[in-house]
């Protein structure tokens, strides 16, 4: 079966591998096609494409919002994206600055809990991208203030812990009109991260997207088990919306996902991305 991996980060945001590496990691790991989601950035396409068109692989450009959500987290995705959109590129740059603001705020928090991170070291860390929560956490696991990148946010930087500071600045409908005047496609990223209660709360969530301009759901995903992968399937044809899929891959950032495979049982089947390409 011939299989993709529709979410993926580069160092232009928190992963580790640069855009083109990545695009060599994909061929190595026999994938059919990928897509570049960096969050809030579009900084990687231009490298990613350069190495696919030079390799014949294909490449879906593609970025990652963040946007409020009164629990949980949500992101959405947008694929086939024009990034020379001009609203768009102006709104990336608004949810940048909102980040760059934010990344004190958490160093200020730690180090009033007795740990050191700097931004010279985040700099380092970053090789140049955006700076976001996975690299202060790297810089506190490489320092010995915590064992993990996953052990860093669940004491210190995941939404309530000590050192927590709020980023997003879009709200839902926001980011879903941002994709689509990008002419992208907006699907709903990872839905185990809303943290619904169970499959109908889940369901309302994604009905009220839909009206908003959702186009599609994230149901193959590193961390859906069998069950919640059907509910999301089931919920996803109820409501007429395209199937996708993704490791979420960051390489170093999370050393236990691995790219195509998540955790080792995950396969987004290539008609996903045919799915996409007809709604186009």
């Amino acid at each position: 079966m011939k299989i993709c991996d529709l979410h993926t980060h580069t160092t232009a945001s928190d992963g580790s591998d640069s855009p083109a590496e990545l695009i060599r990691l994909a061929i190595d790991a026999g994938l059919s096609a990928i897509a570049v989601t960096d969050h809030d950035t579009i900084q990687g396409l231009k490298e990613a494409k350069d190495e696919a068109e030079k390799r014949g692989f294909e490449l879906i450009p593609g970025v990652e919002l963040s946007v409020n959500f009164k629990k949980g987290n949500m992101h959405i995705l947008g694929y086939f994206i024009d990034e020379n959109e001009e609203f768009f590129k102006s709104t990336l740059k608004r949810v940048q600055m909102a980040r760059a603001e934010r990344n004190p705020k958490i160093l200020r928090k730690l180090k009033d809990l007795g740990i050191s991170v700097t931004m010279d070291e985040l700099e380092e860390i970053s090789k140049g991208g955006q700076i976001g929560r996975p690299h202060i956490a790297r810089v506190m696991v490489e320092k010995g203030y915590v064992k993990s990148v996953s052990d860093a946010f669940d004491r210190y930087l995941k939404r309530g812990a000590k050192a927590y500071a709020p980023k997003s600045i879009l709200d839902p409908g926001e980011a879903i009109k941002v994709i689509k005047g990008a002419r992208g496609i907006p699907v709903l990223a990872h839905p185990f991260s809303l943290l619904a209660k169970d499959r109908d709360e889940l369901f309302s969530i994604v009905e009220s997207l839909k009206k908003e301009g959702l186009m599609g759901v994230e149901c193959y995903y590193t961390e859906h088990d069998e069950a919640f992968t059907g509910a999301c399937l089931e919920i996803a044809r109820a409501l007429d919306l395209i199937v996708t899929g993704g490791s979420d891959y960051h390489g170093k950032a999370k050393p236990y996902i691995k790219l195509g495979r998540g955790k080792g049982g995950l396969r987004v089947p290539y008609s996903c991305v045919e799915a996409l390409r007809s709604a186009l």
